[in-house]
């Protein structure tokens, strides 16, 4: 009869913290993961759970998962349980030397006068392919910059006229 029973390695973890400290680290968890975690190290500090199996259910987790947590903490400790790991992201399409000087060429008088320009000068000057979008975040949002577009004028426009009137007119500061 013994022979039809599973035998399995005995559960054993040796928790440091104490049951009030981890209680009170399970009130002040800001991450509903963390106090998953912080969850069941009370649970087999306070004695109330001593197989993985329940802690499975208990937290609705696969064992596997429970078992990973618990490796962490063996091999880390609570801070190693608890860490939160950032992806490093994706790697910047315009490099730092493209971007210092397309800020120098912003920063000129005489400036672009479309982002497509901007797009065509960093494929030349810095052999980038660059998307209109991903330049037009950057000018835009990143550097602050907006592009130095005169406003349109009427070609009908006669400049004789045009001068004469900026020559008779009283300034707007004294009026």
């Amino acid at each position: 009869m013994l022979n039809d029973i599973p035998m399995s390695r005995p559960f054993q973890i040796e928790i440091a913290e104490s049951a009030e400290e981890l209680k009170k680290r399970l009130q002040t968890a800001p991450l509903g993961n963390q106090k998953e975690k912080l969850q069941m190290l009370w649970w087999l500090k306070s004695g109330q759970v001593n197989e993985q199996q329940e802690i499975g259910k208990r937290l609705a987790r696969d064992t596997s998962t429970v078992t990973r947590w618990l490796q962490k903490y063996r091999t880390g400790g609570l801070s190693g349980l608890l860490e939160i790991k950032k992806a490093a992201g994706a790697k910047r399409k315009i490099n730092d030397q493209a971007l210092a000087a397309l800020k120098q060429e912003l920063e000129t008088g005489k400036g672009f006068n479309s982002y497509g320009e901007i797009v065509e000068w960093l494929k030349h000057q810095h052999k980038l392919d660059i998307e209109y979008a991903t330049v037009y975040a950057w000018v835009r949002y990143r550097l602050g910059a907006k592009l130095k577009v005169p406003r349109p004028q009427s070609h009908k426009q006669d400049e004789k006229l045009v001068s004469e009137f900026k020559k008779n007119s009283v300034p707007f500061s004294t009026v």
